[in-house]
């Protein structure tokens, strides 16, 4: 017999549906309003339809942005997965020894992204920094403040330093969750170090390392902290993101129209990207899954 429905349930989510309404559908709502207006001043405004997001897509500035977002989230992704996993992989899985690596390996994450800026700005510099005075007694010409490489290069390895610790982290879990039998049955059939990870530890860390490539593309497509304190955007736009970009529209030339437009275009190209990289991993994943049942 049917329970009957109990309504007072409501009442439980209710706050969280009030929370969400402030934090987030009402701000929405307040910059689709801005990005079809024209604000001309205090309860002033002309109606201006698509016309900001016409003029946000044709600026070669935006589409700059965007290639250079692009080729960072990319590299963010290519350097920061392996080297968590192969990280993941090293430590040791049991005993203190594994509980000193994790409480070490966490302290990257502890540091606000202001204060990792601050610790590279400091870092990269031959003057007073470690790093960049090593460098340069090593008789490499490096200096993030003026060349365009350096800068780049920098800031990719900062953001590898502060976040491969949470895909380790995560690919850490997911390598503790395989029970030991698949282990020892690895190990009576023959099977290599090759073959245990190929077959056994990677197909099984698939869903944490899902999470893992998600968070660290959308985190990587908004990082706006790090790279504003440690080079400005520059040398010249070398740096400057689409977070940068946004910033300098909304607050630099206060120019709100354009900068609620980019806003909601910014918000769905990341859903897109990460949308297709959710669906591309899961096909990917299904069809891995398909070829090892056919075989076994």
């Amino acid at each position: 017999m049917n329970k009957p429905y109990n309504n007072k349930a409501w009442f439980f989510i209710l706050p969280v549906f009030v929370c969400v309404a402030f934090s987030a559908i009402l701000p929405l709502m307040t910059v689709v309003n801005y990005s079809v207006q024209d604000i001309l001043g205090p309860g002033q405004s002309v109606f201006v339809g698509l016309e900001w997001f016409r003029e946000i897509m044709r600026d070669p500035e935006l589409h700059a942005a965007l290639a250079r977002q692009l080729i960072y989230s990319l590299c963010v992704l290519l350097v920061q997965i392996p080297l968590g996993i192969a990280l993941a992989l090293a430590m040791p899985s049991k005993g203190w020894k594994s509980s000193l690596s994790l409480v070490l390996l966490s302290m990257p994450l502890l540091i606000p992204w202001n204060v990792v800026g601050t610790i590279w700005q400091i870092f990269g510099r031959a003057d007073i920094g470690l790093g960049g005075h090593g460098l340069q007694m090593l008789g490499i010409d490096y200096n993030y403040t003026s060349h365009t490489l350096d800068a780049w290069l920098t800031v990719l390895l900062m953001d590898v330093w502060h976040w491969t610790p949470l895909v380790a982290l995560l690919a850490f879990a997911g390598l503790r969750s395989i029970p030991d039998a698949y282990y020892q049955a690895a190990q009576i059939d023959g099977a290599s170090r090759w073959a245990v990870f190929r077959h056994i530890q990677l197909p099984k860390m698939r869903g944490v390392l899902m999470i893992a490539v998600l968070l660290r593309f959308m985190d990587s497509f908004m990082i706006y902290t790090e790279p504003f304190v440690l080079t400005g955007g520059g040398p010249g736009n070398s740096t400057t993101f689409l977070s940068q970009y946004l910033t300098q529209k909304a607050v630099g030339q206060f120019d709100l129209g354009p900068a609620a437009a980019f806003s909601l275009i910014y918000f769905l190209i990341i859903l897109l990207f990460s949308f297709v990289l959710y669906n591309w991993m899961q096909k990917a994943g299904n069809s891995n899954n398909s070829a090892e049942s056919d075989h076994a």
